[in-house]
């Protein structure tokens, strides 16, 4: 698909047509180019660059960045929302990340209801095992949470990812677990039949989501909704970080003595054997 700008005169120069034809056959490589880099790439100034930019009815190369952002195809996929991120930040970009991840801890804790999360809490602590399923980005959520749960001592347990694997270790939960899943986007295929032989399997489902209106199908028990940015941003794991955190300490708090036991028996070990590793 051709880009269009809505200020663009009729004629361009020769050199306006070679920038154009660069951008519309490196979309998604121009979005992360410096005006600089741009320049190099076409042995044109960056004078050329910006004149370019308003000649198409542009403020500035970064509103050059924005139209072409708006109309790349691809922008949803990872490298569209990596650059629409960048493209949203004014001034220092760490200074404005931080602000951008206090505002999705400030939307988790709206979304999130205290009654939701009180209840998550109970059904991990007082779950005979806690089974742990998750995909892609969300992993490092599960590997947190597993790490966490263990060392309060917790009997926790991986389900595979995928194929035969994860029914293999699906099998293993039986009435009294509880299997938490990651689907923050969506629930993946085998999160679905997790949830779907939750009732015949006998064990209670506890989903970490970023989806206010849940699709169609089989549901959860249980649900912490958590914010994680908008549909064409990239999505932090900040706000699902805290949350994890936020329920194994919740969790401690109920298990009280055996919690303070287990983590004890943890720091005995290491006082015992630590200097020997």
């Amino acid at each position: 698909m051709c880009l269009q700008f809505p200020g663009a005169p009729e004629k361009l120069t020769t050199a306006e047509r070679a920038i154009l034809e660069y951008i519309e056959g490196h979309k998604e490589t121009f979005l992360f180019m410096t005006i600089g880099e741009l320049a190099q790439a076409l042995n044109v100034s960056d004078a050329t660059i910006s004149r370019f930019a308003r000649h198409m009815g542009c403020a500035d190369f970064r509103h050059l960045k924005r139209v072409v952002m708006n109309q790349t195809v691809s922008g949803a996929g990872p490298a569209g929302k990596l650059a629409n991120t960048l493209l949203a930040r004014e001034g220092a970009f760490l200074e404005q990340w931080f602000l951008q991840q206090q505002y999705c801890l400030k939307r988790t804790a709206e979304l999130l209801e205290d009654r939701s999360f009180g209840e998550a809490v109970r059904s991990v602590a007082e779950a005979e095992r806690v089974f742990i399923h998750a995909k892609n980005a969300s992993v490092s959520m599960a590997s947190l949470l597993e790490f966490r749960l263990r060392r309060i001592g917790m009997d926790v347990r991986r389900i595979p990812s995928g194929g035969t694997e994860m029914l293999e270790g699906l099998a293993m939960a039986k009435r009294g677990d509880l299997v938490v899943l990651f689907g923050f986007s969506k629930v993946s295929r085998e999160g679905r039949i997790i949830l779907k032989h939750a009732e015949s399997g006998g064990y209670r489902t506890l989903l970490f989501t970023g989806q206010l209106h849940p699709a169609a199908g089989p549901r959860a028990d249980k649900n912490l909704v958590v914010w994680r940015g908008e549909e064409n941003e990239y999505h932090s794991m900040s706000a699902p970080a805290a949350v994890v955190d936020a329920l194994v300490v919740a969790v401690s708090d109920v298990r009280g003595a055996s919690a303070a036991q287990a983590l004890n028996g943890v720091k005995n070990l290491k006082e015992r054997y630590g200097k020997e590793l």
